[in-house]
């Protein structure tokens, strides 16, 4: 508890920028890449130089994404998420930069968010650059597979999941209503570059911070370890709470492991002056 109230009154100080990863969504029902132990859970999954030169590959990911989007878009963002939004509604959160698709960010009443990866929410074209929502989306494979439907073994924290593949050959990807071209969902696969602009963003937010707070991140890939590395260069605190082990604990002025869902609302309640018994 020493380390909650520290980490308590650091927030409460202002001029904190969160930087969340999947950790904070597992008690949402999406699981994280790899978990407290810090070992992946799965192998890579689907890169974007396969995704597009692979046309079996991209349909067992359309088809697994398909079946996979239910669960995503049934999750409902949790305490750790509440929590978050209401410190920014205190105003002592700047700022929030997340590496998750899920938008439980803003489902929750966060605003300004900057998504590192995207969002599943939303498809683009790979050749027109139309960009549209997935629930259109969604129908249109529904029309195109009627009836398609199979067992889900695991769910994974992109929208993907694991199935018995089958009959994923009669699966049908249906194309750009525009151009015709190849629809992709508008997140940033492996291999593919973050866009400039919302890096860019994302480091003027942890410039300007007092404190970095790291929720949920292995910070094992370094699209987000990037953030830490500039905040401890520059003398901006840094505190990650996690569950497991994280390649930021190194770089880190205070490290909380402890569930998202506990802990957040407890900062919350604390930096609200409430009593805890």
């Amino acid at each position: 508890m020493r380390r909650v109230e520290e980490l308590a009154g650091w927030v409460g100080d202002g001029g904190v920028v969160a930087l969340s990863g999947a950790g904070l969504s597992t008690e949402s029902g999406i699981p994280d890449y790899r978990g407290p132990s810090g070992l992946a859970r799965r192998a890579t999954p689907m890169t974007f130089q396969t995704f597009t030169g692979d046309p079996a590959a991209r349909r067992r990911y359309w088809a697994r994404s398909h079946l996979g989007l239910r669960t995503i878009s049934e999750a409902r963002p949790n305490a750790g998420h509440g929590a978050v939004a209401r410190l920014q509604e205190l105003c002592r959160l700047d700022g929030i930069v997340t590496q998750n698709v899920d938008g439980l960010h803003q489902a929750a009443g966060a605003h300004g968010v900057v998504e590192l990866h995207g969002n599943l929410a939303g498809i683009v074209c790979l050749d027109c650059g139309e960009h549209s929502g997935r629930a259109a989306l969604t129908e249109r494979l529904d029309a195109a597979n009627p009836g398609f439907s199979a067992a889900v073994s695991a769910v994974n924290p992109d929208g993907d999941v694991e199935i018995d593949e089958s009959g994923l050959a009669d699966f049908t990807v249906v194309d750009c209503t525009v151009c015709g071209g190849m629809l992709k969902p508008d997140v940033v696969f492996f291999g593919e570059t973050v866009p400039p602009e919302r890096v860019s963003r994302a480091f003027a937010l942890v410039a300007g911070a007092r404190t970095l707070l790291v929720l949920g991140s292995s910070l094992t890939v370094m699209s987000g370890r990037r953030f830490v590395l500039r905040a401890a260069k520059d003398g901006i605190r840094v505190a990650i709470v996690n569950q497991g082990v994280t390649r930021g604990e190194p770089y880190a002025d205070l490290v909380v492991d402890g569930a998202l869902g506990q802990v957040l609302p407890e900062i919350v309640r604390r930096v609200e002056g409430v009593t805890v018994q």
